[in-house]
Protein backbone atom coordinates (compact mmCIF):
# COMPACT_ATOMS: atom_id res chain seq x y z
CA UNK A 1 0.00 0.00 0.00
CA UNK A 2 0.69 3.76 -0.85
CA UNK A 3 2.44 6.05 2.18
CA UNK A 4 -0.85 7.83 1.43
CA UNK A 5 -3.25 5.21 1.26
CA UNK A 6 -6.21 6.49 2.97
CA UNK A 7 -7.42 3.81 6.24
CA UNK A 8 -8.73 0.37 5.34
CA UNK A 9 -11.39 0.78 7.98
CA UNK A 10 -13.20 3.85 9.71
CA UNK A 11 -10.93 4.82 12.72
CA UNK A 12 -12.71 4.03 16.24
CA UNK A 13 -13.82 7.59 17.26
CA UNK A 14 -12.35 7.00 20.85
CA UNK A 15 -9.22 5.44 20.19
CA UNK A 16 -8.60 6.15 16.51
CA UNK A 17 -8.65 9.78 15.91
CA UNK A 18 -5.83 12.41 17.28
CA UNK A 19 -6.38 14.33 20.53
CA UNK A 20 -5.90 17.31 18.56
CA UNK A 21 -4.00 19.48 16.96
CA UNK A 22 -2.28 21.59 19.58
CA UNK A 23 -3.57 19.44 22.89
CA UNK A 24 -4.10 20.96 25.65
CA UNK A 25 -4.88 24.18 24.10
CA UNK A 26 -6.78 23.10 20.81
CA UNK A 27 -8.04 19.50 20.78
CA UNK A 28 -10.02 17.00 18.36
CA UNK A 29 -13.96 16.93 19.67
CA UNK A 30 -15.95 14.44 18.31
CA UNK A 31 -19.22 15.34 18.33
CA UNK A 32 -22.20 12.62 19.94
CA UNK A 33 -25.50 15.61 20.29
CA UNK A 34 -25.99 18.26 18.99
CA UNK A 35 -28.69 21.60 20.43
CA UNK A 36 -31.21 19.94 18.52
CA UNK A 37 -31.47 16.19 19.64
CA UNK A 38 -34.15 15.79 21.94
CA UNK A 39 -32.56 11.92 22.43
CA UNK A 40 -28.95 11.39 23.98
CA UNK A 41 -26.67 9.40 21.85
CA UNK A 42 -23.53 8.34 22.67
CA UNK A 43 -20.67 6.39 20.77
CA UNK A 44 -21.18 2.75 21.56
CA UNK A 45 -17.52 1.72 23.72
CA UNK A 46 -16.94 -1.30 21.33
CA UNK A 47 -17.76 -0.79 17.47
CA UNK A 48 -17.57 3.41 17.35
CA UNK A 49 -20.88 3.78 16.18
CA UNK A 50 -23.84 6.08 17.70
CA UNK A 51 -25.84 4.35 20.03
CA UNK A 52 -29.43 5.85 20.86
CA UNK A 53 -28.71 5.92 24.84
CA UNK A 54 -32.04 7.46 25.42
CA UNK A 55 -34.64 10.03 24.98
CA UNK A 56 -33.99 12.85 26.81
CA UNK A 57 -36.11 12.52 30.52
CA UNK A 58 -36.86 16.56 30.70
CA UNK A 59 -37.57 19.36 28.16
CA UNK A 60 -34.15 20.91 27.98
CA UNK A 61 -32.14 20.21 25.03
CA UNK A 62 -28.41 20.23 25.08
CA UNK A 63 -27.55 24.20 24.96
CA UNK A 64 -24.49 23.03 22.40
CA UNK A 65 -22.10 20.81 20.70
CA UNK A 66 -21.80 17.84 23.20
CA UNK A 67 -19.25 14.72 22.69
CA UNK A 68 -15.95 13.64 23.69
CA UNK A 69 -11.69 14.61 23.35
CA UNK A 70 -10.41 11.52 21.55
CA UNK A 71 -7.68 9.59 23.72
CA UNK A 72 -8.85 10.79 26.66
CA UNK A 73 -9.86 9.27 29.88
CA UNK A 74 -11.30 10.44 33.15
CA UNK A 75 -9.38 8.56 35.91
CA UNK A 76 -7.46 8.91 38.87
CA UNK A 77 -5.58 11.95 37.77
CA UNK A 78 -8.59 14.12 36.53
CA UNK A 79 -10.38 12.53 40.05
CA UNK A 80 -7.74 13.98 41.52
CA UNK A 81 -8.42 17.70 39.87
CA UNK A 82 -12.12 17.35 40.83
CA UNK A 83 -12.79 18.13 44.37
CA UNK A 84 -14.88 15.81 46.37
CA UNK A 85 -14.62 13.25 43.75
CA UNK A 86 -13.85 9.45 44.34
CA UNK A 87 -12.78 8.18 41.07
CA UNK A 88 -13.02 9.02 37.52
CA UNK A 89 -16.02 7.97 35.37
CA UNK A 90 -13.98 5.85 33.43
CA UNK A 91 -15.33 7.25 30.27
CA UNK A 92 -13.33 9.75 27.87
CA UNK A 93 -13.70 13.23 28.70
CA UNK A 94 -16.57 14.99 27.40
CA UNK A 95 -16.79 18.48 25.87
CA UNK A 96 -19.26 21.37 24.77
CA UNK A 97 -18.24 23.01 21.64
CA UNK A 98 -19.74 26.99 21.11
CA UNK A 99 -20.43 27.64 17.57
CA UNK A 100 -22.30 31.06 16.42
CA UNK A 101 -23.88 28.81 13.27
CA UNK A 102 -25.65 26.15 13.97
CA UNK A 103 -24.39 22.84 13.43
CA UNK A 104 -27.39 19.80 13.07
CA UNK A 105 -25.18 17.41 12.32
CA UNK A 106 -23.81 14.76 14.67
CA UNK A 107 -21.12 12.15 14.44
CA UNK A 108 -18.28 15.02 13.18
CA UNK A 109 -15.16 15.96 14.36
CA UNK A 110 -13.95 19.53 14.88
CA UNK A 111 -10.79 21.46 16.24
CA UNK A 112 -11.74 23.12 19.47
CA UNK A 113 -9.93 26.14 21.37
CA UNK A 114 -10.28 24.91 25.09
CA UNK A 115 -11.82 28.31 27.18
CA UNK A 116 -12.46 26.20 30.70
CA UNK A 117 -15.03 23.58 32.02
CA UNK A 118 -17.50 22.77 34.11
CA UNK A 119 -16.41 20.09 37.21
CA UNK A 120 -19.10 17.48 37.51
CA UNK A 121 -19.60 14.82 39.84
CA UNK A 122 -21.94 11.95 39.04
CA UNK A 123 -22.47 9.63 41.42
CA UNK A 124 -19.07 10.46 43.32
CA UNK A 125 -17.16 10.37 40.14
CA UNK A 126 -15.63 12.55 38.22
CA UNK A 127 -17.45 13.91 34.88
CA UNK A 128 -15.76 16.92 33.82
CA UNK A 129 -17.55 18.68 30.82
CA UNK A 130 -14.65 21.10 28.87
CA UNK A 131 -16.24 23.82 27.18
CA UNK A 132 -14.63 25.41 23.94
CA UNK A 133 -15.16 27.29 21.14
CA UNK A 134 -15.21 26.13 17.21
CA UNK A 135 -11.40 26.99 16.30
CA UNK A 136 -12.21 29.01 13.08
CA UNK A 137 -15.50 29.92 14.05
CA UNK A 138 -15.90 34.10 13.21
CA UNK A 139 -18.13 34.95 15.90
CA UNK A 140 -16.55 33.00 18.92
CA UNK A 141 -12.98 32.07 17.44
CA UNK A 142 -10.92 34.51 19.39
CA UNK A 143 -12.05 33.69 22.54
CA UNK A 144 -9.71 32.79 25.49
CA UNK A 145 -11.54 32.32 28.73
CA UNK A 146 -14.82 31.05 29.67
CA UNK A 147 -15.75 34.26 30.87
CA UNK A 148 -15.78 35.65 27.51
CA UNK A 149 -18.91 33.59 26.92
CA UNK A 150 -22.75 34.92 27.90
CA UNK A 151 -23.19 34.13 31.80
CA UNK A 152 -26.76 32.70 30.98
CA UNK A 153 -25.31 30.50 28.09
CA UNK A 154 -22.94 28.89 31.18
CA UNK A 155 -25.97 29.04 33.32
CA UNK A 156 -27.72 26.90 31.32
CA UNK A 157 -24.68 24.27 30.93
CA UNK A 158 -24.86 24.05 34.51
CA UNK A 159 -28.61 23.29 34.81
CA UNK A 160 -28.64 20.83 31.46
CA UNK A 161 -25.87 18.57 33.01
CA UNK A 162 -27.37 18.79 36.83
CA UNK A 163 -30.50 17.14 35.61
CA UNK A 164 -30.40 15.60 31.98
CA UNK A 165 -29.71 12.13 33.78
CA UNK A 166 -32.89 12.81 36.21
CA UNK A 167 -35.75 9.75 36.43
CA UNK A 168 -38.90 10.34 37.82
CA UNK A 169 -38.82 9.13 41.43
CA UNK A 170 -35.10 8.99 42.00
CA UNK A 171 -32.91 12.07 43.30
CA UNK A 172 -30.43 13.90 41.64
CA UNK A 173 -26.91 12.41 41.97
CA UNK A 174 -25.36 14.92 39.40
CA UNK A 175 -24.15 18.53 40.65
CA UNK A 176 -21.98 20.68 38.67
CA UNK A 177 -21.64 23.79 41.40
CA UNK A 178 -17.46 24.56 40.27
CA UNK A 179 -16.87 26.63 37.02
CA UNK A 180 -13.17 27.08 36.02
CA UNK A 181 -11.21 28.97 33.38
CA UNK A 182 -8.80 27.77 30.82
CA UNK A 183 -6.13 27.26 33.52
CA UNK A 184 -7.54 24.38 35.17
CA UNK A 185 -9.01 23.23 31.96
CA UNK A 186 -5.83 22.47 30.34
CA UNK A 187 -4.75 20.69 33.49
CA UNK A 188 -8.04 18.56 33.44
CA UNK A 189 -7.39 17.68 29.74
CA UNK A 190 -3.38 17.04 30.33
CA UNK A 191 -4.17 14.59 32.76
CA UNK A 192 -6.86 12.74 30.98
CA UNK A 193 -4.34 12.82 28.18
CA UNK A 194 -2.17 10.26 30.82
CA UNK A 195 -4.97 8.60 32.71
CA UNK A 196 -5.95 7.28 28.94
CA UNK A 197 -2.15 7.01 27.92
CA UNK A 198 -1.82 4.65 30.97
CA UNK A 199 -4.76 2.55 30.61
CA UNK A 200 -4.59 2.49 26.68
CA UNK A 201 -1.36 2.83 24.98
CA UNK A 202 -0.08 -0.84 25.57
CA UNK A 203 -3.26 -2.07 23.80
CA UNK A 204 -4.11 0.96 21.08
CA UNK A 205 -0.24 1.78 20.13
CA UNK A 206 0.62 4.60 18.39
CA UNK A 207 -1.66 7.17 16.45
Amino acid sequence: MSAHSFHLWRPHPWHGLEVGPDPPHVVTAYIEITPFDAVKYEVDKTTGYIRVDRPQSGAAQPPTLYGFVPRTLCGERVAKLCQGARTGDGDPLDICVVSERPITRADIIMNVRVLGGIAMIDHGEADDKIVGVLQNDLFWGRCENLSELPENLVARMRHYFSTYKLKPGEPINASGSVIYEREHALQVIQASIEDYDQEFDSLVGPA
